[in-house]
């Protein structure tokens, strides 16, 4: 049972799941950064302001704190963007390497004798 919990561990797709989640939560963090260090701060401070509220968490209405709700919507679109922006990013690269034209290959040996046979005919 512990090889076979090996084995099931090892396979790569397990692995690159993992580093996925890694990576994903990682980079859930620094959006998180953004979006209440730098995006709130810089766009909606005049809003907040006239709310009266310094975090956008903490905007609510009647009890109900919709403030959360619309930096979840903010961080939700700036994480799509960017997922988007990689992929359209990984997409063109596939395509230049699609469009780059691919080498003629190299002449068999029946082809350079039949080559050298030719030259020494011409002679």
């Amino acid at each position: 049972m512990l090889k076979e919990f090996k084995a099931f561990i090892m396979r790569g797709n397990v692995v690159d799941l993992a580093v996925a989640v890694i990576i994903g939560a990682a980079f859930g963090a620094i959006v998180s950064s953004l979006v209440a260090d730098v995006i709130t701060p810089l766009l909606l401070k005049p809003v907040m302001e006239s709310l009266g509220v310094d975090k956008l968490a903490d905007v609510s209405w009647n009890g109900v704190l919709y403030g959360k709700f619309l930096a979840s919507v903010i961080n939700f679109i700036v994480v799509a963007l960017c997922i988007f922006l990689m992929i359209k990013g990984l997409k063109s690269l596939e395509k230049k390497k699609e469009e780059a034209p691919a080498a003629p290959p190299a002449p068999t040996k029946d082809q350079i004798l039949l080559e050298e046979i030719r030259d020494l005919l011409k002679k």
